[in-house]
């Protein structure tokens, strides 16, 4: 299993390096929203300190519903997403894969550029590593969260829009635990029990999402 998991990233690694704009595409929106709050909330310094974990994670799930819409589309249009379905491989472990690429090439591009951009709102750079260690948790579990919804709104007129409903009120626990996990970390409080909950989310959306999005595609194409 851990064979053909490995072979999935890799194969899904290659196509998103050639379709690479959509990996730049969610980390432009990230930088041009996190960049742009502080223009309309003003140059308090303690205002913008405070608000910071929420603008980092508002933007950062925003940019990941941005990318997700497009994870089965291109293998549904071109009909290799039958290729999948006809798999010996367990279907959920290819859809695992597809969205551990997919992190990988728009997530962790998000999780480099915070640290910078937490510094626009007067973060120090320990707090904003601390911020980009809470969406280290975070952001895979946007991903899966992402590709569930995906599935599910595979083929639909108005998919994106659709997304959004489904994905976003199931992504708003992680909001609400990452945000304050950011910020309890730049108070120099203990975040010991946001991380925790981050980390169980986690491993529910590892298990269920993958299996979510299975079916999802199964019923599509039926």
């Amino acid at each position: 299993m851990t064979n053909v998991l490995a072979a999935a990233v890799l194969q899904d690694l290659k196509v998103s390096w050639r379709r690479r704009a959509g990996a730049w595409t969610a980390l432009l929106f990230f930088v041009a929203t996190t960049s742009l709050f502080p223009f309309a909330i003003g140059p308090d310094p303690q205002v913008l300190r405070a608000l910071a974990p929420g603008v980092v994670w508002v933007s950062a799930l925003l940019a990941s519903m941005l990318t997700a819409s497009h994870l089965f589309t291109t293998d549904y249009r071109d009909g290799s997403l039958d290729q999948l379905l006809l798999s010996p491989h367990p279907l959920a472990l290819l859809v695992l894969g597809r969205v551990l690429a997919h992190w990988l090439t728009s997530g962790v591009p998000l999780l480099v550029a915070t640290p910078l951009l937490a510094h626009q709102y007067g973060l120090p750079f320990g707090s904003g590593l601390a911020l980009a260690a809470t969406l280290l948790l975070g952001t895979p579990v946007l991903a899966l969260v992402g590709a569930f919804g995906a599935a599910l709104t595979l083929g639909l007129r108005g998919g994106a829009m659709l997304l959004c409903v489904l994905a976003l009120p199931l992504c708003v626990p992680v909001l609400v635990f990452g945000a304050d996990a950011g910020a309890a970390a730049d108070a120099g409080r203990d975040c010991g029990a946001q991380i925790a909950l981050l980390g169980a989310f986690l491993a529910a959306s590892l298990f269920l999402c993958p299996l979510g999005a299975a079916a999802g595609l199964r019923i599509t194409m039926e």
